[in-house]
């Protein structure tokens, strides 16, 4: 079995633990098996990228934090070989960030970049995510963060489809 999870933030500001929504999509075997979408509750009320996912205060601010909300969606990622995003730097430190103050263990797994492998697959450029899936023939409802991770995990099975395999050293981010 093959596995990887796709995943997608959304911030509040430019706090780096200031998630506010979380998409994750989990593949296996060359299929999406597994998505989910959450809101969540940021540790200040700070929205400064209101304007860019429309998610406010109003809407998280009953929502859980980040340790209740990466708690239930942690199991997704058993058996995970990598992590994908797009653009995977900002991913990966909103993800160390938020485990960070909320005292929380950081995942094993490698991130895999979707902008690297787009550059390095089709050659793709510019490789924002509205352009990747332009060419590629992939819906999204961009800075929505499910649609963005729905997204993601579609380029990696492309890929994959047309023979790219986990591993390749320079599209991998190892350390959170």
């Amino acid at each position: 079995m093959t596995a990887f999870v796709a995943i997608d933030f959304e911030t509040a500001s430019r706090a780096p633990d200031s998630a506010c929504a979380i998409g994750v999509v989990r593949a296996v075997n060359g299929r999406v098996t597994a998505r989910e979408v959450r809101l969540i509750r940021p540790p200040a009320p700070d929205f400064h990228f209101t304007h860019i996912h429309g998610i406010t205060w109003d809407d998280v601010r009953d929502a859980p934090d980040f340790a209740e909300v990466w708690r239930s969606l942690r199991p997704m990622l058993r058996g995970a070989r990598f992590l994908a995003a797009h653009w995977a730097p900002f991913d990966r430190s909103v993800l160390a960030a938020c485990c960070r103050t909320y005292g929380l263990r950081a995942p094993a797994q490698p991130f895999v970049c979707t902008v690297r492998l787009a550059r390095a697959q089709w050659g793709i450029h510019p490789t924002k995510l509205p352009d990747v899936c332009r060419r590629l023939g992939l819906d999204l409802n961009h800075h929505e963060a499910l649609s963005d991770a729905l997204a993601c995990a579609g380029i990696v099975l492309k890929a994959q489809a047309e023979g790219w395999a986990y591993a390749e050293p320079a599209l991998v981010l190892r350390r959170l």
